[in-house]
């Protein structure tokens, strides 16, 4: 019997789903360590909070538009020139950084990359299930999900400690080796292994609308559109609310911020790493419905919280939901797409996602005055617990292996190109 450590690590055994994971490694550590090296530029070029907000909206705004506008090319082309044409804008756009002169030139370089990560995201995670034998794909979920949570936890902390050392250019310099070397490694993965058919378009708007409606016939893509988008919507208002926590409830100042965003991140790291193990024994639908009422628990905990070092153990409660969570999403729209639409239908449900994140945080921005941080992060923990309520409804029952077959044949299907 396979050990629980090697079960946890199977899927990197298979050369291609390998070459993946170091490919996401590497551009998730460095897009991180840039994230922060372009706040701290704009920052200090501007002293400007509009401007540097409009730096953090650019990483996500584009991934909305390719979602809501351009998702069908992600099952019109091959995977794969789409990841490696995404790495290699990223490159070009990190490369011509260092010689920008303006904030306006910074963001419109950042929002060119936040469109390429747009695309190779989900191209990503739509492949997987190509890549890996279908009792494999919890697990490959799993690592995945891991590292870029390994990465969102020391990422920030090696951007800001190269930026002080050597400046932002050099973070720039290093993500655009880091997408070079991603490139290459998407490069030695035969097309065939990430995409066993593209779709032919009936047109680009036609194809587009056939992309919303496997989602909404789908009782797998419909559990993560409704349940995850009610969690959301509470994540965006515990996101401007969890600064206002730290620093005005608890009375912890920076390092009380850092403790509480570093908990969740532990929390997450952890609760990804063990999802497949916890789906492998009680079903994909229980694990969902319990990481999303385990974010309600960590979280509410949280907010009523006497000090923040009670709080930071909460937070690593509720991250241990998040990260399960997560990986259930990418099961149940993995399963509840065939490949042809899997692209578009993952672009789709991560557009209105990131939309509802966004109205959450605007919301909760303006009304945090009237109710405080701990109000916002008891909000935040309702919504969780009604996410995990509609989550396990809709996800029993729901097909999620890794080639379903596919619905009413709403667009032709020709063999993809190798």
């Amino acid at each position: 019997m396979v050990g629980f450590s090697g079960r946890q690590l199977a899927p990197l055994r298979v050369s291609g789903f390998r070459l993946l994971f170091l490919s996401t490694l590497g551009s998730s550590l460095g897009t991180l360590i840039a994230a922060i090296a372009l706040a701290i530029d704009v920052k200090d070029r501007t002293n400007s909070g509009l401007w540097v907000g409009a730096v953090l909206i650019v990483e996500f705004l584009p991934t909305i538009f390719v979602g809501l506008t351009l998702g069908p090319l992600l099952d019109r082309f091959e995977r794969r020139k789409l990841m490696i044409a995404s790495d290699l804008v990223r490159v070009a756009v990190f490369c011509a950084l260092p010689f920008a002169t303006s904030p306006g030139a910074i963001v419109a370089l950042a929002a060119v990359a936040g469109l390429a990560n747009g695309f190779f995201r989900p191209a990503v995670y739509a492949g997987v299930p190509n890549l890996v034998p279908e009792e494999q794909l919890p697990e490959a979920n799993a690592l995945l999900q891991t590292v870029e949570n390994v990465s969102w936890m020391i990422g920030p902390i090696l951007g800001g400690l190269l930026t002080a050392a050597a400046g932002p250019n050099a973070a720039y310099w290093i993500n655009a080796v880091s997408f070079l070397i991603s490139a290459a490694l998407v490069a030695r993965i035969p097309a065939r292994k990430l995409q066993s058919a593209t779709a032919l378009s009936r047109g680009h708007w036609t194809d587009l609308t056939d992309g919303f409606k496997v989602v909404l016939h789908s009782r797998a893509l419909m559990a993560v559109l409704v349940a995850w988008g009610i969690a959301s919507f509470g994540i965006g208002a515990a996101n401007v609310a969890e600064i206002f926590l730290a620093k005005n409830v608890f009375n912890a100042g920076d390092f009380g911020y850092g403790l509480l965003y570093g908990a969740i991140g532990a929390g997450l790291v952890f609760g990804s790493f063990l999802s497949s193990f916890i789906v492998d024994r009680i079903g994909t639908a229980r694990t969902y419905g319990g990481a999303l009422a385990l974010m309600s628990v960590g979280f509410g905990a949280a907010a009523i919280s006497p000090n923040v070092w009670v709080a930071a153990a909460c937070c690593v409660v509720g991250g241990l939901g998040d990260g399960a969570a997560i990986v259930c999403n990418a099961l149940l729209v993995q399963g509840g797409a065939p490949d042809q639409m899997r692209g578009r239908a993952l672009t789709l449900v991560m557009s209105a996602t990131y939309l509802l994140t966004g109205i959450g945080t605007v919301l909760a921005g303006a009304l945090l005055h009237l109710g405080g941080a701990r109000w916002a992060w008891g909000v935040a923990a309702i919504c969780y617990a009604v996410a995990a309520v509609a989550g396990y409804a809709l996800a029993r029952g729901a097909r999620v292996a890794a080639h379903p077959a596919p619905p009413e044949p709403s667009s032709l299907e020709v063999p993809a190109n190798y």
